[in-house]
């Protein structure tokens, strides 16, 4: 089994990898294998809405989307990070999640999933929940820890310093490996997934 962890900071070891290192570490533990992927720190367009991914299942601007994308299909379970810009996620992160998800819930579907964010002092909360909408609308299990996934400090030293921080990222892990382990054992068990309806689309003009 494997996670894959999504630096979404424009610092490739700040205080949002520092985060995702402790995850990580909690999830290595457990014997799950991680990769901490970093989107980088240039721009990402955000999307465009032609569609063409849904033919596809690339998207048309060929950059970091399609190569997580690619990534994608090969994992269990998903862990995405990003700092608090104005209190909500990255730019970059928010751009990157809009076209990684547009159109692709079979990707993602029952894979687990949860989001980290790191700020100074405040905002933390606002992002967590922007960056939960994603898992919820693919119907992802989102793991929780014992507090909201956050961590606080201007420098990785500082994160490092924030002890019941750090604690809920492991703990995120440990929640993580158990779920991976028990959707696993299901599996195996014979237990049958979700039924799964056709989907009915509405909207309120008459």
């Amino acid at each position: 089994m494997n996670v894959l962890l999504v630096n979404g900071s424009p610092h490739r070891e700040g205080c949002t990898y520092t985060a995702l290192v402790e995850v990580a570490a909690a999830l290595e533990r457990n014997e799950i294998e991680t990769e901490i992927m970093w989107i980088g720190n240039k721009p990402i367009a955000g999307c465009l809405g032609c569609n063409g991914c849904l033919k596809t299942g690339r998207c048309v601007m060929d950059d970091v989307v399609n190569r997580f994308l690619e990534k994608a299909k090969k994992c269990d379970g998903f862990v995405f990070g990003s700092p608090v810009h104005f209190a909500s996620a990255s730019g970059a992160i928010t751009s990157f999640m809009d076209r990684a998800f547009y159109g692709k819930s079979e990707l993602f579907r029952l894979k687990p999933a949860a989001a980290v964010v790191s700020c100074r002092r405040g905002g933390a909360s606002a992002t967590f929940d922007q960056l939960n909408k994603y898992f919820m609308i693919s119907q992802m299990p989102v793991v929780s820890s014992q507090y909201w996934n956050s961590v606080h400090g201007n420098t990785p030293d500082e994160v490092r310093q924030d002890e019941e921080g750090l604690q809920v990222m492991r703990t995120l892990g440990e929640n993580m490996a158990w779920l991976l382990r028990s959707i696993e054992a299901g599996r195996v068990a014979g237990v049958r997934g979700p039924r799964v309806e056709p989907k009915v689309k509405t909207n309120f003009i008459r």
